[in-house]
């Protein structure tokens, strides 16, 4: 049951991480923003996270620097000091998401229903949104809106980039190329597919006609990770990886035609720029993280590996797959029939 809350005046999201997650968290947002015009709205994010949304119109945003150990919930605290919301939408199940959601002064703090709101978030809300049957990330996000009577949750992204940015990706990827960016690297080595297996990806796409370009952050996993990809390929490949913001690397995935990645956010900000995607996954089911409008796409081995792993009983929605080596049950072959069914489907 949707809240009436046609007076509120003041609105907090709490959402600290991840990429992929703040994606699907704008999409929820500007749909509030679209049927609340005139709601201020606050939002406590993660530092890297904020220097992706950071240009958002019409949000106040306040930075939490989980760094900071205890000292960032007290700057939490300060920073908004006197000031008082109508509304929580505490969107985070984490213990330190449930921690620093007790410096946010709320009349009405919404959280997750009673099954999902773990971590302790069912002390700290009063509200939850309605349970849902297997949702993806993105869908269970949505309840949120829809709990404070949003209407019109039709997905739709405005992230804002700035021209310079834009500019960057246009003079490696002109308008009209044909270019797949591969962003190899997920946040755990386990996640990632093989770099030959990517090599080979890479050098079919150029027998496709396609220009390929390597992204991603600046770890030393990522540099490596590149580097192994360029050292198996037979073609020339473009290594931007540890070379772009992530404004800019979303300016990139915006001028692409296709974009490869692991469970990964630049995987969900190509989504929110409609560039296609062909997500490779293992370890999580795709059905609730895979990239949204894409998972059609997707080259999986997670539900024959769950399974294998938890024969009996019901699996529930968000189980894990364990496994190092998971990932390379992820065939070359699997992956170029996926390349080929999105080039022909739509014609790039």
């Amino acid at each position: 049951m949707s809240l009436n809350l046609s007076e509120m005046k003041s609105l907090c999201v709490l959402r600290l991480s991840a990429i992929g997650d703040v994606c699907h968290a704008v999409a929820m947002v500007q749909a509030i923003q679209r049927q609340y015009p005139d709601l201020a709205i606050t939002w406590v994010i993660g530092k890297v996270e904020y220097q992706l949304l950071k240009h958002l119109p019409g949000i106040e945003f306040v930075i939490f620097d989980k760094s900071k150990g205890w000292r960032s919930y007290l700057e939490l605290r300060s920073a908004l000091k006197g000031q008082k919301f109508d509304v929580l939408l505490h969107m985070q199940v984490a213990l330190r998401a449930t921690i620093a959601s007790l410096m946010i002064p709320a009349k009405i703090r919404i959280g997750f229903d009673r099954a999902r709101a773990k971590e302790g978030q069912f002390l700290v809300t009063n509200e939850r949104v309605e349970a849902q049957d297997s949702p993806h990330v993105l869908d269970g996000f949505m309840a949120f809106a829809r709990k404070i009577g949003v209407q019109d949750t039709e997905l739709k992204w405005n992230i804002p980039v700035p021209e310079a940015d834009t500019e960057f990706a246009k003079s490696h990827i002109p308008d009209g190329g044909k270019a797949l960016i591969i962003c190899p690297a997920a946040s755990k080595a386990e996640r990632n597919w093989m770099p030959d297996r990517y090599a080979a990806i890479a050098d079919y796409a150029v027998e496709k006609g396609f220009k390929v370009y390597l992204c991603g952050g600046p770890s030393a996993l990522e540099k490596q990770l590149s580097a192994d990809i360029i050292s198996h390929s037979n073609t020339e490949l473009t290594n931007l990886v540890g070379q772009t913001s992530l404004t800019q690397m979303l300016a990139l995935l915006k001028q692409a035609s296709l974009v490869i990645a692991p469970d990964t956010g630049p995987a969900h900000m190509a989504v929110t720029q409609g560039t296609p995607v062909i997500g490779l996954y293992a370890h999580s089911n795709p059905g609730r993280t895979g990239p949204y409008l894409y998972r059609d796409y997707v080259a999986s081995v997670y539900h024959e590996v769950v399974r294998e792993q938890y024969p009996a009983g019901e699996i529930p929605w968000g189980k894990r797959a364990k496994g190092s080596d998971l990932m390379s049950r992820i065939s070359v072959e699997s992956v170029k029939q996926n390349f080929d069914a999105v080039v022909a489907k739509l014609d790039i």
